[in-house]
């Protein structure tokens, strides 16, 4: 039996939510959207408190970046100092029941862990 023809493809129709883990996952994206999602409108001092291992750099970054996507939205205050807010948008909100999947998911964290230990256990066993 011949082993059928085995075509490139590209990675969004290899994968349709790839380009979605892209957007919502990379390493900073998750933990922003989730302190603006929970305690709502923040200062950029806020958030990079909030999220103590984040640069301010790549906060700076990070949001832009969400704000770009249309995940969050930035509104500037013309005072004296100058304020600005972001908040996570509607759109943002409507990845709400995604995390909450996520979360629901999170007592599976142990399973991962014990399979973790259990591969690691066979691998140092099986090099000696």
């Amino acid at each position: 039996m011949e082993a059928p023809e085995v075509t490139e493809t590209t990675p969004e129709l290899a994968c349709p939510i790839a380009p979605i883990v892209d957007i919502v996952f990379s390493r900073w994206t998750t933990p922003i959207l989730w302190s603006l999602n929970e305690y709502g409108r923040q200062r950029f001092v806020e958030l990079h408190r909030r999220i103590a291992t984040i640069t301010p750099k790549v906060l700076t970054q990070r949001l832009r970046q969400l704000e770009r996507d249309g995940l969050i939205t930035r509104t500037y205050h013309a005072e004296v100092p100058p304020r600005v807010e972001y908040e996570i948008s509607e759109l943002g909100r409507s990845l709400g029941p995604m995390f909450a999947t996520l979360a629901e998911w999170s007592p599976n964290l142990a399973k991962v862990a014990d399979a973790r230990a259990h591969y690691d256990d066979r691998s140092r066993s099986s090099a000696r």
